[in-house]
């Protein structure tokens, strides 16, 4: 269990399984993993402040920071009556940062938001997705997210974030990522399938392994075009903006470079270790989708139909045949 650095309010207590009573005011618990942010933090800081949604804590793992990033967020802890919460992080990546806080049975909370530490929240951020979950049974699982407008390091708008138009689901989140991690808002019963991943695991990002638990145990995942967000493109970037033709030939150069090959190989590994938690919907298109990286050429495009995975552009799930038919995938 993380080192609590700064406690300022008390938790209620572990999770104790998920509600399936409609919550009033769901509180939010916002997961912010920091890492040597203190040049921009104040900025997110600031916007969270500003949230018209007030029912929400703060729950900070931070990595290791050598820069001022501990002393801004005691600073912002202080000016606001919401509860903040600073603790230890693993010190073992971004992804680990943040999945300690998920795992964290400290942590108690009706829905539970990613945070990066350089973006700049709209006012509405978690109203908006507030106001979907109210639309939802809660003792199912359920992901939103949004898209996001592009800022440059001083804050000068570069556009959005690629406007996806197929239904999130399984099929799609087994290839493709389209929920960036700063814009999630899940809830507990989502939390709790992710709190089942195995502590040894490697994944390749949190966000992308969110959107594949929680559609993958049953869950809905819903898209909101309208951006909540400001995020921040600048040279700290751990992972940038998917938009543009740079993206586009990273993209192909993955697939041509045999990334996209470790990267299944990571998702279907640990996926096939969590079985138990998919319906048997999700299973089939998981076997279905790994026979076709492992048999004869001949059969691969037809198990990837078969698997009836998608991404959200046409042109880029032909390349998934393309890909299965050179053992790309």
């Amino acid at each position: 269990m993380p080192l609590v650095l700064t406690t300022l309010k008390i938790d209620r207590g572990d999770i104790q399984g998920c509600s399936i009573v409609p919550v009033a005011q769901p509180k939010i618990v916002i997961l912010l993993a920091s890492r040597n942010g203190a040049e921009y933090l104040q900025q997110q800081l600031d916007s969270f402040r500003a949230q018209s949604y007030s029912n929400w804590e703060l729950q900070v793992s931070d990595d290791g920071s050598t820069d001022s990033t501990i002393d801004v967020l005691k600073a912002f802890a202080e000016s606001i009556p919401q509860p903040v919460t600073i603790r230890q992080g693993p010190r073992q990546g971004f992804w680990q940062n943040f999945m300690s806080l998920v795992r964290n049975g400290e942590i108690d909370g009706d829905l539970f938001a990613y945070s990066d530490q350089d973006d700049i929240w709209f006012s509405d951020k978690l109203a908006r997705a507030v106001a979907w979950f109210e639309t939802r049974d809660l003792s199912q699982p359920a992901l939103y997210f949004t898209r996001t407008e592009l800022i440059e390091a001083d804050g000068t708008s570069r556009g959005y974030s690629p406007l996806f138009s197929r239904l999130p689901g399984f099929q799609n989140a087994l290839v493709q990522n389209i929920g960036g991690g700063n814009t999630m808002v899940f809830n507990a019963a989502a939390r709790h399938s992710l709190r089942a991943t195995p502590v040894d695991a490697s994944i390749v990002a949190h966000d992308w392994w969110t959107y594949q638990v929680t559609t993958g145990a049953g869950g809905v995942a819903h898209y909101d075009p309208r951006p909540s967000l400001q995020y921040r493109q600048h040279g700290e970037n751990l992972i940038g903006a998917n938009v543009g033709l740079r993206a586009r030939l990273i993209r192909l150069h993955a697939f041509a470079g045999g990334r996209v090959v470790m990267w299944n190989e990571v998702n279907l590994k640990l996926l096939n270790r969590m079985r138990s938690m998919l319906t048997r919907e999700s299973i089939a298109t998981l076997d279905f989708y790994a026979s076709a990286r492992q048999a004869a050429w001949p059969r691969r495009p037809w198990l990837v139909w078969r698997s009836r995975v998608y991404r959200q552009r046409g042109v880029e799930t032909l390349g998934l045949y393309l890909g299965a038919l050179f053992g790309k995938l």
